[in-house]
């Protein structure tokens, strides 16, 4: 029996990527200066076309790669993105991807079709191209709402570190201060943590302790 054949149009797929860290205090976003036509010149998420032999994630990781030189951040998939007149080329499907690393792994350098590479503080951004605005504002949501169920913070400290460097990524993300006595009691009581044997050096008060992941590289979910 002959194969079916649909005659449906094809609308093209995209990947776009929102890689976050804190920089100065404020949580930072990665932006490309796109290079060509369309919204030539302007600020936009890095991302491009699913390849026809090609997986949405490793898509998303190949266009990191390969526009900011960034590799091996963990990605989540975060929203599709499918309104008819979002690109002005065609019909294009966009699965957006968000990730989080801290700022002093990562050394973005621009490459090919990105003209430009930069980190933005959240509260002071450009205008982006395309809808990207409503993606960066979706993955900002998802983040803060995933603190309260996930370890995903943990994404944007260093190996070792103290409740004091994590409680500070926690009220970045989540914009406003934290008890730190609550605090604390909570991120122990998830029993998480292991103490690293070391404290912090080079302070004017009595040196914290220094913590880690008990299951490093795992992102648990807490309920």
């Amino acid at each position: 029996m002959a194969p079916f054949c649909y005659d449906y149009p094809h609308p093209a797929v995209t990947t776009d990527i929102a890689l976050f860290t804190i920089l100065e205090d404020k949580l930072a976003i990665l932006l490309i200066r796109r290079r060509s036509p369309p919204f030539q010149h302007c600020w936009a998420l890095p991302g491009g076309f699913v390849e026809p032999d090609e997986g949405l994630e490793n898509c998303a990781l190949r266009e990191l790669a390969e526009e900011t030189g960034i590799t091996g951040v963990y990605l989540e998939q975060l929203y599709t993105f499918g309104q008819p007149d979002r690109d002005p080329r065609e019909r294009i499907i966009s699965v957006a991807y968000y990730a989080l690393a801290p700022a002093d792994i990562l050394a973005p350098v621009a490459g090919s079709d990105a003209a430009e590479v930069c980190w933005f503080a959240l509260d002071a951004l450009p205008d982006l191209a395309f809808d990207h605005p409503d993606i960066l504002c979706l993955a900002q949501q998802r983040l803060r709402t995933k603190l309260d169920y996930s370890t995903i913070a943990f994404s944007l400290v260093n190996e070792t570190f103290t409740l004091g460097e994590l409680q500070k990524v926690y009220e970045i993300i989540r914009g406003e201060p934290l008890d730190k006595r609550n605090f604390r009691k909570y991120i122990l009581s998830l029993n998480l943590l292991a103490e690293s044997g070391a404290s912090q050096h080079g302070c004017n008060h009595r040196p914290a302790k220094l913590y880690r992941l008990a299951q490093p590289g795992t992102l648990h979910y807490l309920r």
